[in-house]
């Protein structure tokens, strides 16, 4: 394959399109899709490359084909659909999404291209778009030993951390493993916090106090004090958020898996939706107890 490949890149929003730049300033070349034309060709002006009409378009000569849309019914339509890029993909190429979508639709996907002889890798992401934009984004990896290989390379444009954990769908069952345990420690950290004010203790104090120990979480150290301020403007929406708990109790009903707290904020989530927090980022959780 060489270092430098031909990729296209189908989806160019919040997170592809920070992706696809680091991948242009890389060295490779793109042809890069979006539904909306107008923001592939904000992309283009930016980093170069070439603006594809449809994903079959921009597939046709790639080595690489990596995609990053919204949910299951978009990635089917970019690569299965009739303008699809697995309709143009050559036998030894390898298509790389990292659209967090259901682990069922990332096996047929694995499915679906081997039988044409194309590689595939469910590879999503953590880190949001600040992990994108910095080139620091962790990657979890489902799919086989050498297609692996092959995308590791080109991943580490843009990656701090990359993983194989296991064969097709493994990658996306692994996100779902890193937004169940999200859910619980928000929980905890909101009641904690409400808790906190209640009882009409100074909030920086308990935080020095506790931040240090076994309390201490990634949540605590990054949203404990703009949570107490009321601030929720910080990156992964809640809206994207009960799509992937809902993506995590699906699983579970098909693996046999109990979340019954996943399944219980889940719900906490919808009272936040119902309060307007729709694009408020997870941590607005806390909006929903009220203050003593």
């Amino acid at each position: 394959m060489g270092h430098m490949a031909n990729i296209a890149f189908i989806g160019l929003g919040v997170m592809g399109g920070p992706i696809a730049g680091h991948l242009a300033k890389a060295g490779h070349r793109l042809t890069v899709y979006n539904r909306s034309i107008g923001k592939a060709k904000l992309w283009s002006d930016a980093y170069g490359g070439t603006v594809a009409i449809s994903p079959a378009k921009a597939a046709e000569d790639a080595d690489i084909v990596i995609s990053c849309v919204g949910n299951d019914d978009d990635l089917s339509q970019i690569a299965l659909g009739r303008e699809g890029a697995f309709r143009t993909m050559k036998p030894g190429s390898l298509f790389i999404d990292h659209t967090t979508v259901s682990a069922r639709i990332a096996r047929q996907l694995f499915v679906e291209g081997e039988a044409l002889g194309i590689h595939s890798i469910d590879a999503p992401v953590s880190g949001g778009q600040a992990g994108a934009e910095n080139g620091r984004l962790s990657i979890m990896c489902g799919g086989t030993e050498p297609a692996f290989a092959a995308a590791k390379i080109v991943m580490q444009a843009y990656a701090a951390r990359i993983i194989h954990v296991g064969g097709a769908g493994a990658g996306q069952t692994t996100k779902m493993v890193n937004q169940i345990c999200i859910a619980g420690v928000l929980q905890g950290v909101s009641e904690a916090l409400r808790f906190a004010q209640a009882a009409e203790l100074d909030l920086d104090k308990v935080f020095e106090a506790i931040s240090g120990g076994a309390a201490q979480s990634w949540q605590m150290e990054n949203r404990w004090k703009t949570m107490a301020q009321d601030e929720f403007d910080f990156g992964f929406a809640v809206d994207w958020m009960r799509k992937d708990l809902g993506l995590a109790l699906e699983e579970a009903r098909a693996n046999g898996a109990t979340l019954p707290m996943t399944a219980m904020v889940d719900q906490f989530y919808a009272d936040v939706q119902a309060m307007g927090g729709h694009r408020q980022d997870t941590s607005a959780l806390v909006r929903r107890i009220t203050r003593a």
